[in-house]
């Protein structure tokens, strides 16, 4: 039951946390608290949508190498149990959501509908499929900064727009090679190819750096954060994604972002030491 709310995936919630640390409120106590309750929140919400997924996808899941293993493909719990679950765990997330500003609310529950539509059939459509999945993200970049009361920065949200296609177009890459008949299944409304997803890659690739280059260098972020330190954190970010790519042309991984990270020292390493960059950037005076 615990693996069913795929506790290991709310690592991608952590960027609801943007808000307020790219805001320089790290040092105001009641606003890290609406993080977390944030925070808390999206990851109830996620795991409804994780269990939903997976009920409506038991079936084709049964065709991956590693799906198959969940609980509900593999039958360690059955259909009846789950479904309950769903409900519950979105309406604790909207509870929480009723402590936080009503715009962190109205966003919460587009990420739900955003989900519900995604698990039911916008994810059998090509190229629409990778965009959902890169709202979401957006939607968890906007609701950090609307739970804290901050502006949301274009900067932040086009980063992590094209971050998120960036994994999406990857994880379907990673299907594509190793479970053909799992991803044959699941998209009805046409098929991706490999030269189509590598050429899809090499333009979000291109476009992620390149904003994030521009966002560091630029003179309003100099402005906002007078260290002028921002600058070094791009090295950690080239490093990131040529690490991933490596990992997913040399390794075949790809598949699971969240548990690649996790299991790859050098790939922690280097999210840990841009980490530490950007709040030396953001805090140092």
């Amino acid at each position: 039951m615990i693996g069913l709310l795929r506790p290991r995936q709310w690592t991608k919630n952590t960027l609801v946390l943007a808000g307020v640390v790219f805001a320089d409120r790290l040092g105001e106590p009641g606003l890290v608290r609406a993080a977390m309750v944030a925070l808390a929140a999206f990851c109830l919400a996620s795991s409804a949508l994780y269990i939903l997924n997976d009920l409506v996808d038991r079936k084709a899941d049964v065709l991956h190498p590693l799906k198959r293993l969940r609980p509900l493909a593999s039958g360690a719990v059955r259909p009846r149990s789950a479904a309950p679950l769903v409900p519950v765990l979105a309406a604790a997330a909207l509870s929480l959501a009723l402590l936080l500003p009503s715009a962190f609310g109205f966003g919460l529950a587009a990420y739900l509908v955003l989900g519900v539509l995604y698990s039911l059939f916008l994810k059998r459509f090509v190229i629409i499929d990778v965009l959902v999945i890169a709202a979401g993200f957006v939607l968890r970049a906007a609701g950090g900064a609307w739970a804290v009361g901050v502006a949301i920065s274009p900067w932040l949200l086009t980063c992590t727009m094209l971050l998120a296609l960036f994994l999406a177009m990857a994880k379907r890459r990673a299907e594509l090679v190793s479970a053909p008949r799992f991803a044959a299944r699941r998209l009805r409304a046409g098929a991706y190819s490999r030269e189509l997803l590598d050429q899809m890659m090499a333009v979000v690739t291109s476009s992620t750096l390149m904003a994030y280059v521009l966002y560091a260098f630029s003179e309003q972020t100099r402005q906002k954060f007078p260290s002028g330190l921002m600058p070094l954190t791009v090295p950690f970010v080239l490093y990131g994604i040529f690490r991933y790519l490596f990992l997913m042309y040399r390794r075949g991984e790809g598949g699971e972002p969240e548990a690649l990270v996790l299991r790859d020292r050098p790939l922690m390493a280097g999210i840990a030491l841009w980490a530490a960059a950007v709040l030396a950037a953001v805090y140092i005076r």
